[in-house]
């Protein structure tokens, strides 16, 4: 009576956390209260160095579309990132076993696939062609708060005092990290904004069904079975859009193939099972939290690659986005 007792307290103390009772206990220990949400200092280090990634690769995502079709380019580095994943399986065979994904799991890993890699591509794609880089990274920064706000309507997670300090906080750095950058200006929203906007919210409704997919099998056999049915839409629609119609639209040449596979292996790839796995750990709603530094590291690699030039309103932006990462991925959050 008493171990039932004390199972069905600790499966309620995680339910009123995180919404996911069932996964608590007897084998998963809620995190202390006290402490950091975002956990030891490895994962901390481990999303700060996937947001720089991310940062880096915005840049690089830019020299590539001027030698690839957006659709081409969409599908190299999924296909790419989901070959890459498909050996990590293979190579622990022998060492991890796993069991198939049920057909509800399964289910959801294509969905996860249309919105987090199909649409979430293409929209971004499109959007950032129609709009300007300005518009782009402000709409892109708004990822945390549509993160927060799905968790709170999907997963009933509750949204805390400083989790909402956290997540503004964060967002007004952004907005003046970027908006302080040179030649920085707002255009009048339009289609594109909206598209990237559109990107955001896919991304954001399939991280919250990966956290609950991941959680059930783990990080990489999620991530590839996502990428793997992402890569066969964005092929299909490379296709039908007659993006794929000839052998030099997949091959333009030594370094841009090179940009594409740097895009690939390390951003897409490494960065995105390291985005779930943290997801798995601590919640979709404060990972995304982190996505702050996209933005910032972007404009930092503007700097020290491209000449642009840095001021104090620069630094009071990277310090605002850091307190807001802090607050927002604190436990009581």
């Amino acid at each position: 009576m008493h171990g039932r007792q004390a199972k069905i307290e600790c499966r309620s103390t995680y339910e009123t956390q995180e919404g996911h009772g069932p996964f608590a206990c007897p084998d998963v220990k809620p995190p202390d209260r006290r402490a950091p949400a975002s956990g030891s200092g490895g994962l901390s280090a481990l999303l700060l160095l996937v947001t720089a990634l991310w940062g880096l690769n915005m840049t690089a995502m830019k020299t590539i579309a001027t030698y690839f079709d957006p659709a081409v380019m969409a599908t190299w580095r999924a296909a790419i990132a989901a070959t890459l994943m498909g050996v990590l399986l293979w190579r622990q065979r022998s060492t991890r076993q796993r069991t198939r994904m049920n057909r509800r799991q399964f289910a959801t890993a294509v969905g996860c696939a249309v919105l987090m890699v199909y649409l979430n591509q293409i929209l971004v794609a499109g959007g950032l062609s129609r709009t300007t880089a300005t518009n782009g990274s402000v709409a892109i920064a708004l990822s945390p708060l549509v993160s927060s706000l799905m968790a709170a309507a999907i997963l009933r997670e509750r949204i805390g005092v400083m989790r909402i300090v956290g997540v503004l906080l964060g967002l007004g750095g952004v907005l003046i990290v970027v908006l302080k950058s040179p030649g920085a200006h707002v255009a009048g929203a339009g289609w594109g904004d909206a598209m990237v906007v559109a990107s955001v919210v896919t991304f954001s409704i399939g991280g919250v069904f990966i956290q609950r997919l991941a959680r059930e099998t783990d990080a990489l056999h999620a991530s590839a079975m996502i990428y793997a049915c992402g890569t066969l839409m964005l092929a299909l629609h490379a296709i039908a859009v007659g993006a794929a119609g000839s052998i030099t639209g997949w091959l333009s040449g030594f370094w841009p193939v090179m940009l594409v596979l740097f895009s690939a292996l390390i951003a897409t790839a490494f960065g995105n099972l390291a985005w779930n796995h943290a997801i798995v750990k601590i919640g979709v709603a404060r990972v995304s939290l982190w996505f702050y530094w996209v933005p910032v590291f972007g404009v930092g690699f503007a700097a020290l690659l491209l000449g642009e030039t840095l001021s104090l309103w620069h630094v009071a932006g990277l310090v605002a986005v850091a307190a807001g990462t802090a607050l927002g991925t604190y436990s009581r959050a």
